[in-house]
């Protein structure tokens, strides 16, 4: 069903889809990052297509063993289609730069952030780009290839958090209330 989308995919956008392939049910586009978000609207807003679950956002590290090193990997589905499409972008060390799909599905928000943390991609027009798993001071980006495992990582201060009110620790406006 999905190599219907690839073909759709390469009759709409040409050269901007650098590759497709498809074993298994496992269909895949590789997309110029120019036109990444022009692409991902087309495959939201296309009633054929309707490609309307973002699933997840990743990337993966090449480090010496191809030239371009990254790439970043959203997977897609459609609820309605029942069609699933991996879209992938290569993305060169030197400049680990994506437009965000945020705007395109809000959903991606903390995905890509995710990305963004662990392997250093940086996604343009993201509303909130800002470490979600390690903390602000973590030095790296821990699942790049190069990150040394035995790196130690700087120490601080325990933060001071409020109060949570839970059933054992209630507000004082709730006790001795139903």
């Amino acid at each position: 069903m999905a190599k219907v989308v690839l073909e759709r995919l390469r009759r709409k956008f040409g050269d901007a889809i650098v590759e497709t392939s498809s074993e298994l049910g496992d269909d895949c586009a590789v997309v110029a990052r120019e036109k990444l978000g022009e692409v991902a609207e087309f495959l939201r807003d296309d009633r054929e297509l309707a490609f309307d679950m973002p699933i997840d956002c990743t990337a993966l590290d090449w480090f010496q063993k191809r030239e371009v090193r990254f790439d970043v990997v959203w997977h897609l589905y459609s609820m309605t289609k029942k069609h699933r499409l991996r879209l992938k972008v290569r993305v060169a060390e030197d400049d680990p730069t994506v437009p965000s799909l945020t705007p395109v599905w809000r959903g991606m928000n903390w995905h890509e952030r995710e990305t963004w943390d662990m392997y250093g991609i940086r996604f343009t027009g993201h509303p909130d780009l800002k470490r979600i798993l390690l903390y602000e001071e973590f030095v790296g980006h821990p699942l790049r290839k190069d990150y040394p495992i035995d790196r130690r990582q700087p120490l601080i201060p325990l933060r001071k958090v409020k109060d949570v009110p839970t059933a054992k620790n209630p507000p004082k406006s709730r006790l001795n209330q139903p």
